[in-house]
């Protein structure tokens, strides 16, 4: 069974930074967005969040110069690792001085201090200290960022993959992913047919695109192949793509308002 009260939420990277534009976050629509959270959080006392944010133009523009993804080998790969940490991390903490702003008693569970892949697979996360920090109120951060990697030295984990491992252990009712696009769309780019619900009776990968923009994690098309998994091995979850532009949009969401596209197993 699901918990009832519990849902992850990502801010894309397409939200929170100027994905065609190097290292350059929008730190009014990130503030925008905690308020709308912490908001939510007052008019629900019961709730219980996990947030995860993108990387958009730091961690994504870094991670696809040096192939970071694909594995590190080489010197000049494992600085490449770095340099993707570090512009993950400049972003991070961006996210955690506007979750102070808000309100938001936000504490980050870094990925690359914390997990270890085995060739792009999550073989070991110490999550005691995210779940006690849940239970005592407080609000658990992850975000896209370097994890060292049994089998191909290191490689780039999304919020959405970190959101994958934590699913089927701590079953959140919903998965809430923010980011620029209505919902998910059969046409893209063209952009005039919105899906509002992909289920395992209406599902075609073959309909879905990628991103516009650099997206070294795979885009539109994995994030939506990932939560369906999830859907299917995690029963009773569901989870929702959705544009947050819009100053309201991300409450109302959390709150239980039915827009953008929906999946379900």
């Amino acid at each position: 069974m699901v918990d009832p009260d519990l849902i992850f939420i990502k801010l894309g990277g397409s939200l929170i930074t100027d994905k065609d534009t190097p290292n350059t976050a929008r730190t009014g629509q990130i503030l925008q967005l905690l308020q709308a959270i912490q908001v939510s959080r007052t008019q629900s006392p019961a709730l219980k969040i996990i947030l995860g944010h993108g990387s958009g133009s730091f961690g994504h523009t870094a991670g696809d110069h040096f192939n970071t993804r694909a594995g590190v080998t080489s010197a000049a790969d494992w600085q490449g690792f770095q340099l993707v940490w570090q512009a993950a991390h400049a972003l991070n903490q961006v996210v955690i001085e506007q979750c102070q702003a808000a309100g938001l008693p936000v504490i980050v569970f870094p990925p690359s201090a914390s997990v270890l892949t085995d060739n792009h697979q999550v073989v070991r996360w110490e999550l005691e200290p995210l779940t006690t920090a849940l239970e005592r109120g407080l609000l658990p951060l992850v975000f896209g960022d370097v994890v060292f990697d049994k089998t191909i030295g290191g490689t780039i984990l999304s919020t959405e993959e970190l959101f994958a491992h934590l699913a089927p252990i701590l079953k959140p009712a919903r998965i809430l992913l923010a980011g620029i696009e209505a919902g998910v769309w059969a046409d893209y780019p063209a952009c005039t047919q919105l899906l509002p619900l992909l289920s395992g009776d209406n599902y075609h990968e073959d309909t879905l695109q990628g991103s516009a923009s650099v997206d070294v994690t795979g885009g539109m098309r994995s994030k939506v192949n990932l939560m369906m998994a999830l859907c299917r091995q995690v029963p009773g979850l569901q989870a929702q793509i959705f544009s947050a532009l819009e100053p309201n949009a991300l409450a109302e969401i959390i709150l239980g308002a039915d827009s953008g596209t929906r999946i379900s197993a």
